[in-house]
């Protein structure tokens, strides 16, 4: 499972008793605290049983099912599972009529206590007056949190208990940066194999502002301040299961089309579930993007132990007074989250303006200024 994984829930089989299986078919699937892994079949043969059951929490080494090279006993082996709780579901029923004769014996002790305590008879009225105002049952459905859910709410919550959260806002205008991908989207795509798009003009801008920063790229450890002479960036991406945020490594050594192709890898491996544990461990800095969505505005939350995080969000079309006309022009809204522990204010709207000065004017990154 990886060095930080110790534990995971087996989510479901993919196989049933009885099924033929190749060596290293998934036969299972176990949902961790990042991602979820298939189990493979160590061995090619017919599935004679399964050993734990779906839900049940596994480690490593713990077995799950058993499978039988040859495929002898396999048809005894499903039926002699259904057994097994037929033989024991009777058993269970005997504790239940003493339980339920238990409970019936402090009702007849506590009897007396509630007709001396009939006197008020205010609070039933209230009950009964305040009963029909609620929701059916019916109407509710209770499921499980996912591990992944349950991962990504306690790092949330850990991080709000953790750090002196602030944020910043500034505003862009994305004219430059959408005409310059207007103009070399077609030349782009046909060198590069990738479509040109907003998120690595960002990357560029984020990578810009963390060298002329560098507090922003450190975190606080214990004592200590860990200034990183690297730069990871972590991308939030949203998926059905929840929320994963896949790493592109040394972004400040790549170009436009290496963070494209990157960013569209990671991207298809987390939405099919496909990512590895090692795409999303690290980070130095986060960049998360609510615009896809529509978000207009938004306070991101940091991923420790980082940071600070970087919000983008949808783009719209506003009056801006520029060179004393009113013009319309395609702006966006962007927020950054510190940890104002070790990052003053001072240094965090020198970074916003510094990704506001990339993206309004992307020749300042060939000039490096």
């Amino acid at each position: 499972m990886g060095e930080s994984i110790t534990d995971g829930t087996l989510a479901k089989f993919l196989k049933n008793p009885g099924d033929i299986v190749q060596i290293d078919e998934p036969i299972a699937q176990v949902e961790t605290d990042k991602v979820t892994i298939d189990v493979a079949s160590p061995e090619a043969g017919v599935i004679q049983k399964f050993v734990a059951k779906e839900g049940d929490t596994v480690e490593p080494g713990t077995k799950i099912a058993v499978i039988s090279k040859s495929g002898e006993g396999v048809t005894p082996a499903v039926p002699s599972e259904k057994e097994k709780p037929e033989k024991e579901a009777p058993q269970p029923s005997h504790p239940a009529e003493k339980d339920s004769v238990d409970k019936q014996k402090p009702k007849a002790e506590s009897a007396p206590v509630q007709e001396k305590s009939k006197a008020p008879s205010t609070p039933p009225p209230k009950a009964s007056a305040t009963e029909p105002q609620l929701p059916p049952k019916e109407r509710e459905r209770r499921v499980p949190m996912t591990r992944l859910r349950k991962r990504v709410a306690t790092r949330l919550k850990d991080s709000q208990n953790t750090f002196a959260m602030l944020s910043t806002f500034n505003e862009v205008d994305m004219t430059n940066l959408m005409k310059l991908r207007s103009d070399y989207k077609d030349a782009f795509v046909e060198k590069h194999g990738v479509k040109l798009g907003f998120m690595s003009g960002f990357v560029k801008a984020a990578v810009s502002g963390l060298q002329n920063q560098p507090i922003i790229n450190a975190v606080i450890d214990g004592d200590d301040i860990i200034y990183r002479d690297y730069i990871d960036i972590s991308i939030a991406v949203g998926t059905p299961k929840g929320l994963v945020v896949p790493v592109i490594r040394n972004a400040e050594k790549m170009n436009f089309a290496d963070i494209e192709k990157e960013i569209n890898t990671l991207a298809k491996k987390a939405t099919d579930g496909s990512i590895s544990i090692d795409e999303m461990a690290g980070g130095s800095f986060t960049i998360s993007n609510g615009g896809v969505y529509g978000s207009l505005l938004s306070t991101p939350i940091i991923n420790p132990p980082q940071s600070a995080i970087l919000g983008m969000h949808s783009i719209v079309n506003r009056p801006m007074v520029v060179n004393g006309n009113v013009v319309p022009r395609p702006m966006m809204y962007i927020a950054l989250t510190y940890d104002h522990r070790l990052i003053d204010g001072r240094e965090a709207v020198y970074f916003l303006r510094r990704i506001k000065d990339v993206v309004e004017d992307p020749r300042r990154l060939l000039l490096d200024i």
